[in-house]
Parts: C-alpha cells; sequence; structure tokens
C-alpha cells in the first residue's frame, strides 16, 4: 500500500507543478507515520532566492509541522539527488531516511563524498526513469 514508489509518485507530482511554473522540474514530501506533512518544489526562479529548493521549502514545512526542526522518524522522497546545500540541510535536520529517484550525477553530493547525519538511511533509484526523464526533457526544451 505505502511504497516508496507511492511516496515518489507524489513527489513526482510536485515536480510537474514546478513545471508548470518554468522551475526545474524537483519536487518532494516528507513522510511520518505514512502520512505526507510537507510538500514542495523547486521555487527559485518564483522567489528570485537561489536557496529555494524542494527540498529547502520542505525541510522548512515539514519542521513548522512538527514543531521543532529535527525530522527523526521522517522520510523524503525527492526525484533528483540533492545538491550539497540540501544534503547539509538535511543533515542539520537529522531526517532518518532519504528516498531518491534520478542521482544527479555533476551536482548531487553523493559524488562530492558528501554524507548525511550517520544515521539517515540513503535509497536510490525509485522511479528513476520517470524522475531523470522530466528534468532531461526541461533542458533540452532550454536548449
Amino acid at each position: 500500500m505505502f511504497t516508496d514508489e507511492y511516496f515518489m509518485k507524489i513527489a513526482l507530482s510536485e515536480a510537474h507543478l514546478a513545471l508548470e511554473k518554468d522551475e526545474v522540474p524537483i519536487g518532494c514530501v516528507v513522510i511520518s507515520n505514512n502520512r505526507v506533512i510537507a510538500r514542495a518544489h523547486n521555487l527559485t526562479e518564483t522567489l528570485n532566492d537561489v536557496t529555494a529548493h524542494a527540498e529547502m521549502q520542505a525541510i522548512t514545512s515539514a519542521a513548522h509541522f512538527l514543531g521543532g526542526k529535527y525530522l527523526k522518524n521522517c522520510t523524503l522522497y525527492v526525484t533528483l539527488e540533492p545538491c550539497v546545500m540540501c544534503s547539509g540541510a538535511l543533515s542539520w535536520a537529522q531526517i532518518s531516511k532519504v528516498v531518491i529517484g534520478a542521482r544527479d550525477e555533476q551536482r548531487g553530493f553523493i559524488n562530492k563524498q558528501l554524507s548525511l547525519h550517520p544515521k539517515t538511511e540513503i535509497v536510490t533509484g525509485i522511479m528513476e526513469n520517470e524522475c531523470s526523464s522530466v528534468v532531461k526533457e526541461f533542458f533540452k526544451s532550454k536548449r
């Protein structure tokens, strides 16, 4: 019922909302007890803010919902591997699990040899083709 694919589909719907706003189509959701407590997508162009990545928006929203800065016992589903900035924020938030759709070989934190909080579990490759194709098509249309 509540699988990684189930929640990644919700994150992917957020990516499509970003696409409609001509934002880089990355979306994410934060889950606590099988419940979506935050959903977000990139808003860097809309807010004219380089830090308005989907993950940053979701971390802030989830922390507000929970009434505290730590996201222990929460899972973040994100369509594209977090960048260095977002991975730092996820580490500070002490999130329990991060599920990544597509890897970002150039800007993602994994190839930069960075890690999240020591207790954070990382899963990659969930709906990888769907997650990567929306980003690839977006940038293809910009060329």
